[in-house]
């Protein structure tokens, strides 16, 4: 039985613990396949990219609409991914065979440490590929093996409202066992849709210009210094790139900018007004209200 999750690799200084990350995401399905492609190998490169950043060395490959991170740094990777555009979801994992004797064994071994006394879970299994077996039979058939692996514990299951769930996703002749959905940002890959110009004057800029990035935009900052609101954007692009105000026309063209972003909301529409650019001017906030602006830039500065 093959077990990746946390296995056992020789390295310079003795035995290293190597997790395996699969990383989902959304909007790129939903392309043509020429598109999807080209927008996949932008993702992996924002993602290595993104590890590179945070001092992480990584094994990074994609597969039937996933991609999947092999590293001995795992909660650095976690966090960089999770601040990749275009990344939907990811999960630490543990991969075997997809024959219903592994699955069980890998799931019971994942349960032991999570289930506490009298906690209740569930199983939730999806596949892809043909296979000799239905989803309800694994979720069936891993619920019974977590159960008996746990049953000192007086576990029970719940399938409407478990405290803990435990999800396997069979892919052909593979399946990934998990415990825990960690979410990205989601949208498109940085970079596949050109680029724009954002004035980074107060952290809700930051705000306004991270809502276009999502959209896949390269965004380059325009501020007189290095602000909050810039520091904020870098570590969601660690390519991000700072030039000094001047002329908007001149701006534009040295930049080759598609669009200009602004953080003004509606109290600013006299600043609006006087807005006038050769492209088109975006403003991501004018429609939303204070508090919102500030539970969203909690968001992106956690």
């Amino acid at each position: 039985m093959e077990l990746v999750g946390k296995k056992e690799l020789l390295g310079g200084g003795g035995l290293v613990a190597v997790s395996l990350i699969l990383v989902r995401y959304a909007e790129l399905g939903l392309k043509s396949r020429p598109v999807r492609r080209r927008f996949e190998q932008v993702l992996v490169a924002n993602m290595m990219a993104g590890l590179a950043k945070a001092g992480v060395e990584a094994l990074v490959r994609s597969e039937q609409g996933r991609v999947f991170i092999e590293t001995d740094k795992e909660r650095e990777a976690v966090r960089a991914i999770s601040r990749v555009f275009g990344v939907a979801s990811l999960s630490v994992v543990m991969k075997t065979g997809s024959d219903m004797e592994s699955m069980g064994k890998v799931a019971a071994e994942l349960s032991r440490p999570i289930l506490r006394e009298r906690q209740s879970f569930a199983v939730k299994a999806r596949r892809v590929g043909d296979h000799a077996y239905t989803s309800m039979d694994v979720g069936r058939e891993v619920g019974s093996a977590i159960f008996l692996a746990n049953e000192e514990k007086n576990v029970r299951v719940d399938l409407t409202s478990p405290d803990v769930v435990f999800y396997v996703e069979v892919r052909g002749k593979v399946a990934y066992v998990f415990s825990t959905y960690i979410p990205g940002p989601g949208g498109l890959p940085l970079a596949t849709q050109g680029r724009a110009l954002a004035l980074v004057e107060e952290e809700k800029d930051a705000l306004a210009a991270w809502l276009i990035m999502k959209r896949g935009c390269r965004v380059i900052a325009v501020a007189r210094s290095e602000n909050h609101g810039v520091e904020v954007l870098r570590s969601w692009d660690p390519e991000l790139k700072v030039v000094a105000p001047g002329e908007w026309s001149v701006l534009v063209k040295e930049n080759r900018a598609l669009a200009v972003v602004f953080g003004y909301t509606a109290e600013n529409i006299e600043s609006i007004r006087d807005v006038a650019l050769p492209v088109p001017a975006f403003y991501p906030l004018v429609g939303m209200r204070e508090d919102e602006i500030r539970e969203r830039l909690e968001h992106i500065t956690d």
